[in-house]
């Protein structure tokens, strides 16, 4: 399994932007899929954003246009960018990967991210 190890949460005031990268244990070259979810207290885990082997990126529509998940295979590591943030994206963020489509996933222990004035 891979190890995954989540940073760059904090607080950030509505509009602010963070940026949580997700570094692995190993290469992640030839891993099928990466990627974040997230959940808020009192709900469900919510999926944000994949990144495909050959680039391809899906979004949550909740966060299409403000967030933008990319991959570095040499650093072996997925970020998250976020902008705009507002409160309602506040929530612990954790990532995944998936070495083949029907893997089981692997997950880091997650990234609190709190937006609030």
């Amino acid at each position: 399994q891979v190890q995954l190890v989540e940073s760059g949460g904090g607080l950030v005031q509505p509009g602010g932007s963070l940026r949580l990268s997700c570094a692995a244990s190993g290469s992640i070259a030839s891993i099928y899929a990466m990627g974040w979810y997230r959940q808020a207290p009192g709900k469900e885990r919510e999926f944000i954003a994949a990144i495909i082997t050959g680039g391809i990126r899906n979004y949550a529509d909740s966060v299409k246009g403000r967030f933008t998940i990319s991959r570095d295979n040499v650093k072996n590591t997925v970020y998250l960018q976020m902008n705009s943030l507002k409160p309602e994206d506040t929530a612990v963020y954790s990532c995944y990967a998936r070495r083949t489509a029907v893997a089981n996933a692997s997950w880091g222990q997650g990234a609190q991210v709190t937006v609030s004035s």
